[in-house]
C-alpha cells in the first residue's frame, strides 16, 4: 500500500517543497465526493473561500480523464479560484 506524502519524513525528497517547512496559509477549502457505478462517474462538492462564501462544484464523466477535465473546467469557471480573477466574472 502506498504511503501518503503526509506520512513521509520532511527530509524525504518525494515530499513537495512547500510541505517541508512551515505550512502555507489556507486560502480556500475544496471538498469533492466522487461516486461511480462503473459506467458513469459524478464528482460533487463545494469550494469555500476565507470569507465563508461557498460555491457548488459538479462534474460528470465516463472515464477518469473526462471526469478530471470536467472538474477542472468547473473549477475554472468559479470566480476567484485563481489569484487575480474577478469575482463578477
Amino acid at each position: 500500500m502506498a504511503r501518503s506524502w503526509l506520512a513521509r519524513s520532511p527530509a524525504d525528497p518525494a515530499v513537495p517543497e512547500d510541505a517541508r517547512g512551515q505550512d502555507l496559509p489556507v486560502v480556500a477549502r475544496l471538498v469533492v465526493e466522487i461516486r461511480s457505478d462503473g459506467s458513469r462517474t459524478v464528482a460533487r462538492g463545494a469550494l469555500e473561500d476565507l470569507d465563508g462564501q461557498r460555491v457548488a462544484v459538479e462534474a460528470h464523466g465516463t472515464t477518469p480523464w473526462s471526469l478530471a477535465k470536467q472538474l477542472a473546467v468547473a473549477l475554472w469557471r468559479i470566480p476567484r479560484v485563481l489569484p487575480g480573477r474577478d469575482r463578477d466574472r
